[in-house]
Formats: C-alpha cells, sequence, structure tokens
C-alpha cells in the first residue's frame, strides 16, 4: 500500500511537471507572438502614418497647384488671404489702382515753380501733360498743370510738389478698379472668340446671302472688340499713371516782409490823375456821341437867320417906296 502511494505521488508530480512545462512553452511562444504582432503593428503604423503624410503632402500640393490655376486664371485668388491671414502675392501683384491728387500752392515766383515741377515729374520717370499760365498783371501770373508720374513715385512727387511753397490745399484720391480690369480682359477674350467663330462660318459659307450676314456680325462684334481695347487701354494708362493737378498762384501783391503796402501820396497823386484823365476821356467820348446833333442845330440855327436877315432886306425898300408915294405900305 506504502509503494502504491508513492507510485501515485510520483505520477502527480510528473503530470504537474508536464503541465508545468507545456504551460512555460505556451507562454514563451504567446511572448515571441505578441513581441512580433507588436513590431509589425508599429511598422504598420509608421508605414500608414507615411502614407498618410504622402497622401497629405499630394493633396496640400495638388491644392497649391489648384489655387495657382486658379490664381493664374482669374488674377487674383477668391478670398485674397493665405491661409495665416496675410494678402496673398497674387493678389498684390494683380491690384490695379487709379491715384489722383490736386494742389493748390502759393509760391513767390510762378515760372521758377513751373520750372521744378516739369523737372520733378520729369525725373521720376513721368511727363507734365497739361500747362496753362494767364498773366494777372505785369508783375504777377498763374499756372494749372496737370503732371503725371508713375504709381511707385506718386507720393515722392507729391510731397515735392506739396513742398515747393505754401500749401493752400490738398486732396488725394485712390480707386481699385482691379473687378473692372478683370471683367474687360474676360470680354475681351470672349469676343475675340466670337469673332473667331464669325470668321470660321464666312469661310465655310456658300451663298452669297450667308456671307453678307455674316460681314455684318462680323463687323459689328469687331467693333465691340475694338472698343473693349480701348477701354482697357484707358484703364492701363490711368493705372500705371497718377494723375497730380498742380495750381500755382503768387502772393496778393505783398511786401517784402509779408506785410500789405501802405497807400502814400505818390500813390494819391497817381489815383487822381488816373481819374481827372478818366474823366476827360468820357467828356471827349460824350463830346463825340453829341456833335453830330450839335452841328445839325447850329446849321438850322444859321439858315433860320440868313432867311430872317432876307426878309428883312426885302420889306426895307417897300416901306420906302410907299413913303415916297404917300400911300401907307401894304
Amino acid at each position: 500500500m506504502e509503494w502504491t502511494s508513492r507510485t501515485d505521488r510520483s505520477i502527480a508530480r510528473g503530470r504537474a511537471a508536464l503541465v508545468a512545462g507545456v504551460l512555460g512553452l505556451l507562454l514563451a511562444v504567446g511572448g515571441c507572438g505578441a513581441t512580433g504582432d507588436a513590431s509589425d503593428s508599429g511598422a504598420k503604423a509608421a508605414d500608414g502614418k507615411n502614407a498618410s503624410e504622402g497622401r497629405a503632402d499630394g493633396q496640400a500640393g495638388a491644392g497649391a497647384a489648384d489655387e495657382g490655376g486658379a490664381a493664374s486664371s482669374d488674377g487674383k485668388q477668391a478670398d485674397g488671404k493665405r491661409a495665416d491671414g496675410k494678402p496673398s502675392g497674387a493678389k498684390a501683384a494683380a491690384t490695379h489702382v487709379i491715384r489722383t491728387a490736386a494742389l493748390s500752392v502759393e509760391v513767390r515766383s510762378v515760372p521758377k515753380a513751373v520750372a521744378a515741377a516739369r523737372a520733378a515729374a520729369e525725373g521720376a520717370g513721368g511727363l507734365v501733360a497739361t500747362e496753362r499760365t494767364e498773366r494777372l498783371d505785369d508783375t504777377h501770373e498763374t499756372s494749372h498743370l496737370v503732371v503725371r508720374v508713375p504709381q511707385d513715385r506718386f507720393q515722392e512727387v507729391l510731397r515735392e510738389l506739396a513742398g515747393s511753397g505754401k500749401l493752400l490745399s490738398r486732396t488725394s484720391n485712390a480707386k481699385d478698379v482691379t473687378d473692372q480690369v478683370v471683367d474687360v480682359d474676360s470680354r475681351i477674350a470672349t469676343q475675340r472668340a466670337s469673332v473667331a467663330r464669325v470668321r470660321e462660318l464666312m469661310d465655310r459659307a456658300e451663298r452669297i446671302s450667308d456671307v453678307v450676314a455674316l460681314e455684318g456680325e462680323l463687323s459689328s462684334r469687331q467693333s465691340d472688340l475694338e472698343s473693349l481695347l480701348a477701354q482697357r487701354s484707358s484703364l492701363k494708362d490711368r493705372t500705371s499713371l497718377a494723375t497730380i493737378t498742380l495750381d500755382l498762384t503768387p502772393p496778393d501783391a505783398p511786401e517784402e516782409d509779408g506785410r500789405e503796402e501802405e497807400t502814400g501820396f505818390l500813390d494819391a497823386l497817381g489815383g487822381g490823375w488816373d481819374a481827372f484823365v478818366t474823366m476827360l476821356r468820357w467828356i471827349a467820348v460824350a463830346f463825340g456821341a453829341a456833335f453830330p446833333f450839335l452841328v445839325t442845330g447850329a446849321l438850322a440855327l444859321l439858315a433860320r437867320r440868313v432867311l430872317r436877315a432876307r426878309r428883312a432886306a426885302r420889306e426895307v425898300p417897300a416901306v420906302g417906296r410907299a413913303e415916297a408915294e404917300g400911300t401907307p405900305a401894304p
């Protein structure tokens, strides 16, 4: 009995050792599989991340290309801003602005100021488009100038002209016509395509009536195209060159120290002499206007006196004869 119990205990220990060994083997195999799975999962995750980043970069590049294409086709982006909120380069490059300004400046010497304004405009790469000078008296004159300068030199020339004398008034205006320029360019492209289609139809037309009708349509569309081209040329001229209107006026007869000149004896004497000469001139004008009437009246008075003298001469002999004959004169 004792031997049997020992045998049973040995068998139980062997089974326990076998079970422990099997469990240890299973745990070891499971640990290696988990490690491999983790490595594979990490590699797959890394590959997936790289792939997703590649796709994101590709989509970003495609989006940038699409945005670049849209900006090049429209001339500007839809919102004109980048992702960081700053204005895009395409928007800044495609902006078209018409700048105008008007200055009124008081200067001591108008001719010198005109020469300085012309030199400033030509030095900036512009020109004096209009110049009109009016003389007030023997020593004073005014000038009106219209100056055209490039947009990038507009503020510089404006400051130089405003500082040429005493600034009396200044106005400035800037008008954004980018949308108008883009619209005109689009209409020109459409009109050119329309003209090309009409010409193709004319080349394929066989009947005279069709050719005549197409010629009339072509002439109308050509006229519209030329009008659009002229409009674009005008916009280009006004957006490439800014316009400055400058009025130059002299001071109101100041002295060297800036005070008004006081009236003296010689000035009063000169004014009195001018008034006397003016009075004599008006008297001469009045006498000249009345001279024909005076001559006519004098001739009438002279004729009347001559007739009365002749009548008196005839009456005297008649009275003498009557007295001699003793009969009363009739």
